[in-house]
């Protein structure tokens, strides 16, 4: 490798550092935004229901002579009323301001850009793309991970969902860079192929999918206990998940992500088996690594089976989708340090 290259190599190294410490700040500004944003919501919920039971009784003395001494023509008091406006009028304006998540959006997105950037020049100091090991895998995943998170507040405010993410952002790119740091080298001959980009770019983003799905059906898990203890008539200290919308909500958003990011995963189990009979000459051979990623596929196919077919909704659906999450990770980890196969090359696998 070039003087160039290493040089490149090591202002890579210097982006991800930077993209790593602009994500924990992230990371802290949506958590300080969770644990600031239950107290309000609490408040606000007082407040509320304060203007409401205000409203309910209207000053009929005052309304009375008041009409009385104008001829009729001054409507009732409306103080209950314009109370009720009020709270509702600084709830809404407390959901659009969030100064704290607004914080946190736009950090994320300054660190995307740096992320970005050693991306990049990780990629051009190898002279590939760069996802050819577990180190690459780990930070680009970390990236498309970021990257989904964005793209999907532009349709829906996910902002609640930015301390899970983030947090398992952080993480990503911390095991990277102590677990799986890899110096910029080539590929071995068998990964020297067009299909490198097809199979893992796409195992990527299926795995960016599955992470924001996964964050869902946790906090789907917590929202529908808080929803049936409220229904069983105990007092509401939900805090922050008054800010999260409801558990149906969230299992049906993550059943929509789910549905795509198994298409992905399909074409991923698929496409490495057409790289396999290319590089090795069968189409499968039960290799550790292939199992792993069908067993991942089974589980997703019998979440979508189970949820669509035979009615598995709320908890049972969150937590299928949880272990096929933790199947990805086991996948990723486990199988890639511990397991030989022809998928490990030298310690290092191909993702």
């Amino acid at each position: 490798m070039g003087p160039i290259n290493q040089t490149l190599g090591e202002y890579s190294e210097l982006f991800m550092l930077l993209a790593a410490g602009t994500y924990v700040i992230a990371f802290l500004a949506f958590a300080w935004d969770m644990a600031t944003s239950g107290k309000t919501a609490r408040r606000d919920a007082s407040r509320l229901a304060g203007a409401k039971a205000a409203a309910k009784v209207p000053a009929m003395a005052g309304a009375s002579s008041a009409g009385a001494a104008d001829g009729g023509s001054r409507p009732a008091s409306s103080s209950g009323a314009n109370g009720l406006a009020e709270v509702a009028d600084a709830g809404l304006a407390y959901a659009t301001r969030r100064n704290a998540a607004r914080v946190g959006v736009a950090l994320s997105i300054l660190g995307l850009a740096i992320h970005v950037a050693g991306v990049a020049t990780r990629g051009i100091a190898a002279g590939r793309v760069p996802w050819g090991n577990m180190y690459e895998f780990c930070t680009t995943g970390a990236l498309l991970v970021t990257a989904v998170f964005l793209l999907t507040l532009i349709k829906r405010d996910l902002r609640f969902l930015g301390t899970f993410v983030l947090g398992l952002v952080v993480v990503m790119m911390v095991a990277a860079a102590v677990a799986f740091w890899t110096p910029v080298g080539h590929l071995v001959p068998a990964l020297q192929s067009y299909w490198l980009v097809i199979h893992v770019s796409i195992a990527v983003l299926s795995s960016a999918l599955f992470t924001l799905t996964f964050s869902m059906a946790v906090l789907q898990l917590v929202q529908s206990r808080r929803e049936a203890k409220i229904a069983a008539g105990g007092l509401d200290h939900g805090g922050f998940m008054r800010l999260v919308p409801s558990s149906l909500t969230l299992e049906t958003l993550s059943y929509r992500i789910n549905t795509i990011a198994f298409v992905g995963w399909t074409l991923t189990v698929m496409f490495g088996a057409i790289w396999a009979e290319k590089a090795w000459g069968r189409f499968w051979g039960w290799d550790t690594k292939e199992v792993w990623s069908f067993v991942i596929w089974v589980v997703y196919a019998a979440y979508l089976h189970a949820r669509a077919t035979r009615g598995w909704t709320g908890s049972r659906a969150a937590w299928l989708s949880i272990v096929g999450y933790v199947c990805v990770i086991f996948n990723f980890t486990i199988v890639n340090i511990y397991f030989t196969g022809l998928h490990s090359y030298g310690g290092v696998s191909a993702g």
